[in-house]
């Protein structure tokens, strides 16, 4: 699932649902009568990921991402030698 407000996956949620999305861009789903919150989505069970960030704590050349179970995975950036 992509993180764009404008998916289903917004309209999908279920009444008394919301959802906050974190600093870093993690979507996260909010209960509004049980009080609660949880990284999957109510209906589909999944969580939605946001691609790629840029997080400014983590070293130059290195990005974070979510697989689709929410969790968190770091990737090393190299780069492309144009010059080639």
């Amino acid at each position: 699932m992509a993180a764009d407000p404008s998916l289903d996956w917004v309209s999908s949620l279920p009444w008394r649902w919301s959802y906050g999305i974190t600093q870093s861009g993690r979507v996260f789903f909010i209960n509004e009568e049980a009080k609660s919150t949880t990284w999957l989505h109510p209906v589909t069970g999944e969580a939605v990921v946001t691609g790629h960030r840029k997080t400014p704590d983590l070293p130059t050349g290195w990005e974070e991402g979510y697989t689709f179970e929410g969790a968190r995975y770091y990737i090393k950036c190299v780069p492309t030698d144009s010059a080639a």
